[in-house]
């Protein structure tokens, strides 16, 4: 049984906790490897070694840390087909969404490799007589970052990409459903210069995330997930004086108003809802359609879900693959199974016709969903999408912005001025129009509103910057010593 340890200090470091939970190939159900769960020592281990490194690379320069993150970026270009294989091996998509999600990643090294830019700081000549004043932004330390199992290349390099460049070392703990890909990105980013103990990997579970929010020398944590775990990284990262941004769950609406392209909204609807299997906190769950459209809407809709490839993720028909785990699957059918009981409309059924002996689930369409009722008040995280039938623009936004969630949200429309008025209205953190799933390029920012987000800052881009590093003020004066003397006043810049 092959086993996946632990990258501490630039090599691999086999656990000797005892702990291990098992990682299965979501398209067989079968186990295909054993994950090493870290003790607190373990964690301690990958942390020492990140603050021992730590004074070195915030000496080195911007221009070397710039050369790292480059050749970071060549080596991530050039491996990408194995990254994907090893996220379609243990994730489940499919390889074509595998590929995209290392696409978005590498943006974020990309961006982070202009940090010479990023962290420059503001100068003020003559603030008073022979008085300057400048500011520097400077690294917090050791950093951590808490990923989930849905984006296990991406969400790691929304965070060490840009905490590296800033000058920070870095403990990363990974899903442990799908652990291997970030040993694969430990590796390469060693080949590209980075010094041993800048970047670490300890497998693990809750006991592994308590110490980290414990530990002292941990200055800050990033975290993306589901909103309760969001909520419990928080609270107990910051209560421990800690930086903390922790990215929670979502239930994101699709508006549809009556002069939209139907055909277009049918398309987006589907691809948002049923990629990567659902399994994505900017997938579409909920369209809102307004009443003089919505028969058609749903008709459309139903008609493309046959068209959509369901199977395993590495052949190259598939369209979309299975859940994660067994439990996940079953937890999503469960959704299904209550929902004609709530009140909805079972329109297109994916519990049946189901490929494999594996955890699938196919694309499932749900009609005449109301708030309420389970599968509209929940983040099922799987291939279920919802319709809610609207009067039209107010009564949709009103249903939008009573959502406790706040992640993403589109809206499909012919008219400018909807469209506009959407985006000043609407009460979330990514809007799209016309678009889909709005997941921001990478020298902008990540992140919702209300329950999606636990924290001041989104992640990556320009918010990603200052959440990894600190602002100085340095007030300076050179004086001549001929006339210098002693002033006991307060300070004044006249």
């Amino acid at each position: 049984m092959n086993r996946i340890s632990h990258w501490i200090d630039g090599k691999v470091v086999e656990s000797t906790s005892g702990n291990s939970a098992p990682v299965f190939d979501p398209a067989t159900g079968e186990q295909s490897s054993a994950v090493d769960l870290a003790s607190p020592a373990e964690v301690d281990a990958a942390v020492a070694a990140a603050k021992a490194a730590f004074p070195a690379w915030r000496s080195t320069s911007l221009s070397k840390r710039a050369e790292v993150l480059f050749r970071t970026r060549e080596l991530v270009d050039a491996n990408r087909k194995e990254i994907a294989s090893l996220l379609t091996a243990e994730h489940g998509k499919v390889l074509s969404d595998s590929l995209g999600e290392v696409a978005r990643g590498l943006e974020n090294i990309e961006y982070a490799c202009g940090v010479p830019q990023l962290i420059k700081g503001e100068y003020s000549e003559q603030a008073s007589t022979g008085v300057d004043v400048y500011s520097i932004r400077q690294p917090l330390g050791v950093v951590a970052g808490i990923t989930p199992f849905n984006f296990p290349a991406m969400v790691p390099m929304w965070m060490f990409a840009n905490a590296l460049a800033c000058g920070n070392t870095f403990v990363l703990k990974p899903s442990e459903k799908d652990p291997s890909v970030n040993m694969f990105v430990a590796e390469l980013l060693a080949q590209a210069g980075l010094p041993s103990g800048c970047f670490n990997v300890v497998q693990g579970d809750k006991v592994a995330v308590d110490r980290i929010l414990e530990h002292d020398d941990v200055a800050g944590v990033s975290f993306v997930g589901s909103t309760p775990i969001a909520k419990y990284i928080y609270e107990e990262g910051t209560k421990r004086g800690k930086r903390v941004q922790a990215l929670g769950g979502a239930k994101n609406h699709m508006l549809v108003l009556a002069d939209a392209d139907v055909d277009m909204a049918a398309d987006a609807a589907v691809s948002a809802g049923y990629g990567s299997a659902g399994e994505r906190c900017m997938a579409i769950s909920v369209v809102l359609a307004a009443n003089e459209i919505a028969d058609e809407l749903v008709a459309k809709i139903a008609e493309r879900i046959p068209n959509v490839k369901v199977g395993p993720g590495n052949e190259p028909d598939s369209e979309m693959g299975p859940l994660i785990t067994e439990a996940h699957r079953d937890k999503v059918r469960g959704y299904v199974d209550g929902a004609a009981d709530g009140g909805a409309t079972i329109v297109v059924d994916g519990r049946e016709g189901v490929p494999g002996d594996g955890f699938f689930l196919n694309p499932t369409l749900l009609d005449n969903v109301e708030p309420g009722m389970a599968c509209y008040d929940d983040e099922i995280f799987g291939p279920v999408l919802s319709v809610k039938r609207v009067s039209g623009y107010q009564d949709g936004l009103d249903v939008i912005n009573a959502s406790p969630f706040a992640n993403g949200t589109a809206i499909f429309t012919r008219d400018g001025g909807a469209a506009r008025q959407f985006q000043f209205d609407v009460e979330v953190g990514m809007v799209g129009i016309n678009v889909p799933v709005p997941v921001p390029v990478s020298y902008y920012s990540f992140g919702g509103w209300k329950a999606s987000l636990f924290g001041d800052t989104h992640m990556y881009g320009p918010e990603g910057v200052n959440f990894y590093t600190q602002g100085k003020v340095v007030t300076s004066r050179w004086p001549d010593p001929s006339t210098s003397t002693i002033d006991l006043g307060f300070p004044e810049t006249r």
